[in-house]
């Protein structure tokens, strides 16, 4: 089963989108910019033109060793 997030906070062009989820967890990890995005699950939800979706939470952004 998929299930979808909105994204709250974070990088302008990644906050706001609604990204699939699979399986829903309490965090994810979004690749983005030579790095990674993290977003903890919130208790909100939200109605977006694909339906209600959890809102995730951006908390940190880690960059990926080279």
């Amino acid at each position: 089963m998929t299930t979808k997030a909105l994204l709250n906070g974070g990088p302008a062009d990644l906050s706001g989108k609604v990204v699939p989820i699979t399986p829903p967890g309490q965090e994810l990890k979004i690749p983005h910019r030579g790095g990674y995005e993290h977003y903890r699950v919130t208790t909100r939800h939200e109605e977006t033109e694909e339906g209600e979706v959890t809102v995730y939470r951006w908390w940190e952004r880690t960059e990926v060793a080279e």
